[in-house]
């Protein structure tokens, strides 16, 4: 080959390699624009949804909205309720911009807000207390009812009768709508055998109502919201014992029945943790009543033998769910017992109880204060 040739050969790569570089330089410089302007596209979003979520839901809107923050509720929980209330845009923001603020020591109560007001407003109002509306209504529910009993509470304070109440609450289809909203309830609660879906569910507390005529709906929905709040905070330590929530509930009812205070709770939250480890049937007399279907002010042997999947005389483990309503104590007793090798309890006439290891000493203590 000519040395010509070989030159041509050299300029012809040359050109070649020329131009293959501006092309990908070319390539190079539109991917960089283009990631350039999904940055400032995206922080311009970015930023003007921050804005957005800062300001009023609506400047011009001063109708007002009843807001109840419950007991114990926390920043992230306050923050949910606001969004879910409509005062609000969005409860993460909210909470960053609290945090960046030093809003702090928010009070429970029910607060009457507006979409028109700012989130200063907002958090102001619910770091003072600022209250604006006294209650309609304000009705109490004790721990340890049935969903029976409380119908007649309601019934005598509220304008429904106890008989549209218990209507609402065995709805079929209410109740698989209420299981799509609130995380607490399972579909456990539909179980066959099951005598009041809710039983349980509805957490005792007092209530206050706003309106000229509230809703069984709104009352089932306030009591069950408090019951959400109140299981939320112990769902890791659930999880840690190996019980579901509708477990957790129905144990938690047990322990409710049979304790009048928090150290009463904690031992038989042991002692029946101690029998289900040994195998043993449960045996609590509120388990009894509540599958007979009323009140025994003596539990008698032929009470025992009552066939249902709730009395524990009967069958193994739990029953088939809650036999009341509960407290707070209740359920910190039963994911926190009191660790001990008891496996026996007695009440006495004082509202004492007597602990035993063995059947015999259960028995020492039968014969000594029950006789």
């Amino acid at each position: 080959m000519s040395k010509n040739n070989n030159k041509g050969s050299f300029k012809d790569n040359l050109i070649a390699r020329s131009e293959e570089a501006t092309k990908v330089r070319k390539i190079a410089s539109v991917i960089i624009l283009a990631i350039l302007l999904l940055i400032i596209v995206g922080g311009v979003s970015g930023y003007l949804y921050i804005k957005s979520a800062l300001e009023p839901v609506d400047p011009n809107n001063g109708e007002e909205i009843i807001v109840e923050i419950p007991l114990g509720s926390s920043s992230s929980n306050i923050a949910s309720i606001l969004e879910e209330s409509g005062v609000i845009k969005n409860a993460t923001i909210f909470q960053l911009y609290i945090k960046l603020n030093n809003y702090s020591d928010f009070q429970a109560g029910n607060y009457t807000l507006t979409q028109s007001m700012s989130l200063d407003e907002i958090a102001e109002n619910i770091q003072e207390g600022k209250v604006l509306q006294e209650p309609i209504y304000r009705v109490t529910i004790p721990e340890g009812l049935t969903i029976e009993q409380m119908a007649d509470i309601y019934a005598e304070k509220l304008p429904f009768t106890k008989e549209e109440f218990l209507e609402v609450v065995n709805n079929e289809d209410y109740i698989n709508e209420l299981i799509k909203r609130y995380s607490v309830l399972t579909e456990d609660i539909l179980q066959e055998d099951i005598l009041v879906p809710l039983e349980g569910y509805l957490f005792a507390a007092t209530y206050d109502f706003y309106e000229e005529e509230p809703t069984v709906e709104s009352v089932i929905e306030q009591m069950l919201s408090q019951t959400e709040l109140i299981v939320s905070n112990y769902l890791a330590a659930i999880e840690e014992r190996g019980l579901t929530i509708h477990e957790a509930v129905t144990l938690s009812s047990l322990v409710e029945k049979e304790a009048s205070n928090e150290e009463q709770r904690k031992q038989i939250a042991g002692v029946f943790y101690n029998r289900l480890e040994e195998g043993m049937k449960l045996q609590t007399d509120p388990t009894v009543a509540y599958a007979i279907g009323e009140h025994l002010q003596t539990t008698l042997y032929e009470h025992l033998e009552e066939d249902s999947p709730y009395n524990t005389y009967m069958i193994e483990g739990l029953p088939i769910g809650p036999i009341s309503n509960f407290s707070a104590s209740s359920l910190d007793a039963v994911v926190n017992p009191m660790d001990s090798d008891y496996l026996y309890f007695l009440h006495d006439a004082q509202g004492n109880i007597h602990y035993a290891e063995t059947n015999e000493e259960h028995n020492q203590n039968r014969a000594e204060y029950l006789n």
